[in-house]
């Protein structure tokens, strides 16, 4: 799995990280039961603080990505596919909001957004 954190982002650090491995899991790149890194082996590799990384576990926990086994480290949790699809509407929806917005401060109709969609998704007709 290869992070690849950007300090010149605006977007914290362990949100990157989480992002990272969040990709990697619904990408089938890390599959279920796969160990993670280490928190320490993590950090140390990123060169970023162990906190930082493990802000990022216990949100990917909370979220259901991965589960914690003390003692033996963080393993990615059995893929809950409504969970998947969810997190992919999410995204979908801020790239939607940010169309809108550009469409909205250049005059552009929704009539000619939703036919660049279809022509682009497939469905022309």
């Amino acid at each position: 799995m290869d992070i690849i954190i950007s300090n010149s982002s605006s977007q914290p650090i362990f949100e990157q990280l989480k992002q990272a491995i969040k990709k990697a899991i619904v990408s089938d790149e890390l599959k279920e039961n796969e160990m993670l890194p280490s928190i320490r082996n993590l950090a140390q590799d990123l060169k970023i603080s162990v906190m930082t990384v493990k802000k990022a576990y216990d949100e990917l926990e909370q979220e259901g990505f991965i589960k914690t086994i003390h003692g033996k480290g963080s393993i990615v949790a059995a893929k809950n596919l409504e969970l998947i699809r969810e997190e992919q509407l999410k995204e979908i929806e801020k790239y939607i909001d940010k169309i809108i917005l550009i469409s909205k401060s250049s005059n552009i109709s929704k009539k000619e957004i939703l036919e660049t969609f279809d022509f682009l998704y497939g469905e022309e007709e």
